[in-house]
């Protein structure tokens, strides 16, 4: 999704000089995994079309796009992996909602300026490269949006009841999303991601055990591994995930005839109901975890085979010599580290810009009025209180996250060995669908996790009670401390995304003793806070449709001027 901060690490280049790569005139022998991923990787770049008619958008227009886009940015508080995918959606939202009437489509939906729009937009705000994108992928992306079209206004839900409002409103955004995952696949061509999804996938899948023997099938293991490898290795979340499933149970889902496209109007509704069965089952942690642990190789692999992207050919050769790959493993291995600190930073300065913009909005239109019905109110020290200690607790939680240690690059060299090569010694893993526990010893470790949870929250509020904040505030502003500790907790998974082992000191040990319960909290806080971000809504209908309208015209008068200047000769 998914795409962090400063840290006082030595330089890595000084601990990756003292391991020369080894001379070697062997020719290894590749997984079965691997040997498919340098094929995949070859046929999906022959297969790009290189004659095409590209779409150009005005560069003046472009540049107040994209600085738009870096508001968007701190406003929604996502991600570079998901900024894309969020705009596709954005503009998807912007152009279809006010055309509906409840969930039926008016017959006036221009499905191919809609199709136009989106990637012009997209290429304006820098998602896109300019005079790349042939304008044929318009066509592709129409009939795609006329599927959902058809799905949206004929969906036949399981249940014969009147479907309330709220439903139709959630099933229509399920719909966006999905079409978002599918309009990006078709402007991009993701190549290189999806031969990695495919190759950990069953490198995983191969390597993992499901216990008791039997419990669950060749298939079902591996779409949970699948829905792992998706959100560790490029931090995918649940809407592309279920797009891949769908994809993939659904042969004929990119091109349906009549036929299928009936069949999906009764399906889709009731696998969008039913779907956090697949995307929860309770092997899901355990498997996350093992995918956690070697998603590095994979990351890694990518980065080497982005150096090979004119000549993918030569990936083959470079990965069955030990010696050229282990050179230009420690050259990606350097580069994603010191590019570590710079995201992480990032990350961090907008996630907590997003919640400090945030007060001023809830400050003035929920704290206060709220508040004041309850006969209180702030004087300057309770409002400064209010503003600076979740941006000082934030800005100390990220202080403390590091990068990995120097020595962690002995250990990705030999785990990246042990997937790439046949003749290597193989991990394996068990999972354990039902796990044995001892029921005194889980519900001890129960009470002692809600223990934290409710201690931490409740000496935060403590904290604010005694300021002399409003009780009101005080409530809320601990549930902003919660939101805090969930975002630092994951700005903390990314700074591990070079550790190929799951140790921990004893100062993160107990870190996670803190941390862990109440980013619980600020977990399913998130969750309410995308679906009901006043500003990010406030961004979308009431700023976001006039910016456009003006980007639009900026090109409009731009192209207008140059045709003019041309007569002047």
């Amino acid at each position: 999704m998914t795409d962090h901060h400063g840290e006082t690490h030595d330089e890595p280049v000084k601990a990756l000089e003292v391991i020369p790569p080894q001379e070697s005139t062997e020719a290894y022998q590749l997984t079965v995994e691997i040997e498919r991923l340098t094929q995949a990787y070859v046929q999906g770049l022959r297969g790009v079309n290189k004659n095409v008619t590209p779409i150009h958008v005005d560069e003046i227009a472009s540049r107040i796009a994209k600085f738009y886009e870096t508001v968007r940015k701190v406003v929604d508080w996502k991600e570079d992996s998901e900024l894309r995918r969020s705009a596709i959606e954005r503009a998807l939202k912007r152009t279809l909602f006010p055309k509906l009437s409840g969930v039926t489509i008016r017959a006036d939906v221009n499905t191919y300026k809609m199709a136009y729009t989106i990637t012009a937009d997209l290429i304006r705000g820098g998602h896109l490269p300019n005079d790349e994108i042939p304008q044929e992928s318009v066509t592709t992306v129409e009939q795609t949006l006329k599927k959902y079209l058809y799905i949206l206004e004929h969906a036949q839900f399981p249940s014969a009841d009147i479907i309330p409002i709220k439903r139709k409103i959630n099933f229509a955004t399920f719909l966006i999303e999905l079409a978002s995952c599918e309009i990006e696949e078709i402007l991009t061509n993701p190549v290189k991601e999806r031969s990695l999804l495919q190759a950990m996938t069953e490198s995983l899948t191969a390597r993992i055990r499901i216990l008791p023997e039997g419990s669950m099938s060749e298939d079902e293991k591996k779409t949970h591994v699948f829905i792992g490898t998706c959100r560790t290795l490029f931090d995918l979340d649940d809407h592309f995930i279920l797009y891949e499933l769908i994809k993939y149970s659904y042969p004929g889902w990119s091109t349906p005839d009549a036929e299928l496209l009936k069949q999906l109007t009764h399906e889709i509704p009731n696998l969008w109901l039913t779907s956090k069965n697949v995307l929860e089952h309770p092997v899901s942690r355990q498997i996350y975890s093992i995918c956690e642990r070697v998603d590095t190789v994979f990351m890694l692999i990518g980065d080497i085979m982005d150096l090979h992207k004119e000549s993918p050919e030569r990936l083959a050769l470079v990965l069955k010599d030990k010696a050229s790959l282990t050179q230009e493993l420690l050259q990606v291995y350097e580069k994603r580290y010191v590019s570590l600190k710079s995201r992480l930073f990032r990350l961090a300065v907008f996630s907590t810009l997003s919640v400090f913009l945030s007060n001023w909005v809830t400050f003035f239109i929920v704290e206060v009025p709220v508040a004041a019905w309850f006969y209180e109110g702030f004087n300057f020290f309770t409002a400064a209180i209010d503003f600076i200690v979740p941006t000082v607790v934030m800005f100390f939680l990220v202080s403390i996250i590091k990068a990995p240690p120097p020595e962690n690059i002995d250990r990705v060299k030999r785990t990246v060995y042990q997937f790439i090569y046949d003749d290597e010694k193989r991990r394996n893993y068990d999972v354990y669908l039902k796990k044995r526990r001892n029921p005194v010893v889980a519900s001890v470790m129960g009470i002692m996790y809600l223990i934290m949870m409710f201690g931490v929250l409740g000496g935060v509020g403590y904290v604010f009670f005694i300021s002399g904040m409003p009780i009101t505030s005080v409530i809320f502003d601990t549930f902003t401390i919660a939101l805090t500790f969930f975002a630092a907790v994951l700005i903390r998974n990314k700074a591990k995304e070079l550790s190929v082992d799951d140790h921990a000191s004893v100062w993160e040990f107990l870190l996670d003793m803190i941390s862990v319960p109440i980013a619980r909290v600020g977990s399913e806080l998130a969750a309410k806070w995308k679906e009901y971000n006043i500003i990010a809504i406030l961004f979308t209908f009431l700023i976001e449709t006039p910016m456009v309208v003006i980007f639009d015209g900026i090109e409009s008068w731009s192209q207008y001027l140059k045709e003019r200047r041309s007569e002047l000769h």
